[in-house]
């Protein structure tokens, strides 16, 4: 039996300061640290070498997509007990040239040097998005990074998801399944836009078809649903076909920025305002408003984040942002709030559903789990490790209030006045 866990053990936790709340299994079998807690595992020690020339979360990261560490017990306990401790501190920039003057980094390196050799950086692993060079969130460079997310293969989706095919929070009541909260959460969208027959709805992001054929079936609206996936759009035209509906829906592969055939008696978008990125989220509003009749609303269902006590500290997630959403960005509540009124609308209602995503995604990770083998198959190995990390680590933020996601209805407002809302709010949730 070897002593390459007690010796992690013991670097980490003079490293940290604090003892490690988890215990470690080393590939030479031997363990240390807390009985009964969750155990990470590091299966090799090139893990070690990842972290010596990315200290951080990119470094962990790249060893949990490569299959050089693993969690044994409850993944959720063990992403919640190590965040605070890895996660969420500043790692140094991997293009800078003082990530070592820190005396515990240097001495953690030297630590690391002996435990895991001192060979060259292994490589990312193939599922990561190297550096991405000229500006955010040109068209073309949003097309490459939602081909990256959303063209891993329309089965995969198929597996994770369930027969809904929604890729968003659902809205859950005690006792549903997940098609029964995704349906409903379908169903709460269209009535806050008052869909009534005959209206004109743009679904802009509009993934595998789910909300447009919804509103056009239990609602009689014609919808254009846009898309920069073209997995997305060939199989929602498929699901579209099927289901009878050619003639009320149209699905595009197009940019929101290129849509010009308004005025639109509603707009829906959810989840895919994170794509949008700072720099682009005024465009953003000016556009939707723009694409509306007057007295038309808008349903903007999107991910928060806390906002900093300074905002120019805040940083990309590097795990997210090179593996899963490239380029996209959170935005606090009230920052989009701002931007869409300064865009013109008349903000009527916000609702947070953050519990509700939590529940979605540990539901979409039972899924995953439960169909690994298949998941592999429709992907790679690398990439459904990274879609399990990512959602488990987002349901320990949803939980734990690192991050919201809020329903935003929003008016744009005739210069009457009249905003065609019921005197009394959230009629919507009345039944009978």
């Amino acid at each position: 039996m070897g002593d390459a866990a007690l010796r992690l053990t013991t670097l980490a936790e003079e490293l940290l300061g604090t003892p490690l709340p988890v215990r470690i299994r080393a590939w030479d079998g031997s363990e240390s640290g807390p009985p009964g807690a969750p155990v990470l595992v590091i299966r090799h020690r090139r893990a070690l070498r990842r972290l010596l020339w990315r200290p951080g979360e990119l470094g962990l990261a790249r060893a949990w997509v490569a299959g050089e560490i693993d969690v044994d017990g409850d993944l959720y306990h063990a992403l919640d007990l190590l965040a605070g401790l890895l996660w969420q501190r500043d790692a140094p920039d991997e293009d800078s040239g003082n990530k070592l003057l820190d005396p515990r980094l240097r001495a953690a390196a030297r630590g690391l040097l002996k435990i895991g050799g001192a060979l060259p950086p292994p490589p990312p692993p193939p599922e990561e998005v190297r550096r991405r060079a000229g500006p955010l969130h040109t068209r073309r460079r949003d097309k490459n990074a939602i081909s990256h997310h959303y063209d891993v293969g329309n089965g995969f989706y198929e597996l994770v998801l369930g027969p809904s095919m929604v890729y968003s929070c659902a809205y859950w009541q005690d006792g549903g399944t997940l098609e029964d909260a995704q349906h409903d959460k379908l169903d709460l969208v269209c009535r806050k836009l008052a869909l009534k027959e005959g209206d004109r709805l743009l679904d802009v992001g509009c993934g595998w078809g789910s909300t447009a054929v919804h509103a056009a079936r239990e609602y009689g609206v014609e919808v254009v649903g846009v898309t920069l996936s073209r997995e997305q759009a060939a199989y929602a035209r498929k699901r579209i076909a099927e289901e009878g509906l050619t003639d009320r829906i149209e699905i595009r592969v197009q940019d929101y920025r290129d849509v010009r055939d308004g005025q639109y008696d509603a707009i829906s978008s959810i989840g895919m305002a994170e794509h949008v990125g700072e720099v682009r989220y005024r465009q953003y509003a000016d556009q939707l408003f723009s694409l509306l009749k007057p007295g038309g609303r808008l349903l903007n269902h999107q991910i928060a984040r806390r906002p900093e006590r300074d905002e120019s500290a805040y940083r990309v997630d590097e795990f997210i942002d090179r593996y899963v959403f490239p380029d996209g960005e959170l935005a606090p509540l009230g920052r989009t709030v701002s931007t869409l009124e300064e865009a013109g609308f008349e903000i009527r209602d916000v609702e947070s559903i953050r519990e509700h995503y939590a529940l979605t995604l540990r539901r979409w990770v039972a899924n995953l789990e439960a169909n690994w083998p298949q998941a592999v198959r429709h992907s790679s190995p690398g990439r459904a490790r990274v879609w399990r990390l990512y959602m488990a680590a987002s349901a320990v933020s949803f939980e734990r209030n690192r991050i919201g996601v809020n329903q935003i209805l929003a008016v744009k407002t005739p210069e009457s006045g009249n905003s065609r809302l019921p005197l009394r709010t959230r009629e919507w949730n009345r039944t009978g």
